[in-house]
């Protein structure tokens, strides 16, 4: 038999079973009823829509804050963090190692990809304000040298906007400017072997920032604002307005919240800003609102307060400025060992079930 004999045979068969799978195929689409094709069709288009969804919500930047170790661990812990590398970034060479920096010129730097449809650029570059000194040039911690400068690289021109903007609101809190310089992402080499995922593996090893943050949620203080004395006086009760402008304190016993243990947050009755958990509430037998911890670390401002021959330590809200109540060092060992003594008037109780409506949904996994 010929070859053209044989190729020719071999064509029929593959078109013949290329046809009996195509008509196999389609008898079982047409003996499906109208809902079942209905249903099978959503079903792909759902598929292929949260396969190129999933791809198109994937985002990447790079940050340098000091020993990448630390930074690379804490990063890794966020929800919505897909991958965290750590490496070296825009210096003077496309190569470069550990024991080049100074030289090369490069910044130690992370590489975060993350899932901007559960976190978002801006909420990463809060947690990146939280664990650095943005004032400090070449330095961090206990490193010194341009290789521990800090920096925002990005890869796409969009996230500009986001940078700026976050920079601007932390020199105007900060009333200087920072010392974080922003630029296109450039020669951005991988660290050696034993760099990555360094903490993981060396759970001891050094690290110059607080890792365990990572898991107190960042508060956004943009969301809220303080309105005018005019308003706080239209919208709130005089005794609210007595303790959280004027500094007073409310009687012990005879409060709404000093007995509540409902699940909730609670936020500041000024602005509405989210500053305590049910989850951190205990039975301290004082008479006020008590709680272990504030929900998060930097809704919380403190202030020595020498009033009435006492030294004590005040704690006011960080948006509003509301004066909450004190904060003590005789709470639960357990929890931490300490006790916030907060005034029902100057905190709203939002129940767990309406947190949502509310606008505070994002929190619900923070009560208990």
């Amino acid at each position: 038999m010929s070859l053209k004999k044989v190729t020719a045979i071999g064509l029929v068969i593959i078109l013949s079973i290329g046809v009996f799978y195509a008509y196999t195929k389609l008898s079982k689409i047409g003996s499906m009823s109208i809902g079942e094709r209905i249903v099978n069709s959503v079903t792909m288009n759902t598929d292929k829509e949260e396969k190129m969804n999933k791809n198109a919500a994937t985002k990447e930047i790079y940050l340098a804050g000091g020993c990448f170790w630390g930074m690379e661990e804490y990063f890794s812990r966020l929800d919505g963090v897909e991958d965290v590398t750590v490496g070296y970034a825009n210096g003077t060479t496309e190569k470069t190692g550990y024991e080049l920096l100074k030289v090369t010129k490069h910044a130690e730097t992370i590489h975060i990809t993350y899932d901007a449809s559960t976190i978002n650029l801006r909420t990463i570059l809060l947690h990146y304000f939280r664990v650095i000194d943005p004032t400090s040039v070449n330095k961090q911690g206990n490193d010194v040298g341009e290789q521990y400068r800090t920096g925002i690289y990005y890869k796409n021109d969009e996230d500009l906007a986001t940078i700026r903007e976050i920079i601007e609101e932390k020199e105007a809190e900060l009333n200087q400017k920072v010392a974080v310089e922003v630029k296109p992402i450039e020669h951005y080499i991988l660290a050696e072997k034993y760099h990555q995922d360094y903490l993981k593996k060396n759970p001891n090893g050094y690290c110059h920032i607080d890792v365990n943050r990572a898991k107190d949620p960042v508060i956004d203080a943009k969301l809220y604002k303080k309105p005018s004395k005019e308003e706080l006086k239209a919208k709130l009760s005089k005794e609210e307005y007595a303790v959280t402008q004027e500094d007073n304190t409310e009687p012990a016993f005879s409060n709404r919240y000093w007995d509540s243990f409902k699940d909730g947050i609670y936020v500041d009755v000024a602005t509405g800003e989210p500053l305590f958990s049910s989850k951190d509430k205990f039975k301290s037998g004082c008479g006020w609102p008590s709680f272990t911890k504030p929900i998060s670390s930097d809704v919380i401002t403190a202030h020595e307060d020498s009033s009435f021959n006492m030294k004590r330590i005040e704690v006011r809200s960080r948006v509003g400025n509301s004066h909450l109540g004190h904060v003590f060092d005789d709470g639960p060992k357990d929890k931490g060992g300490l006790r916030f003594c907060i005034n029902s008037l100057a905190i709203k109780f939002i129940p767990k079930d309406k947190m949502v409506e509310e606008g505070y949904g994002d929190l619900l996994k923070y009560v208990k």
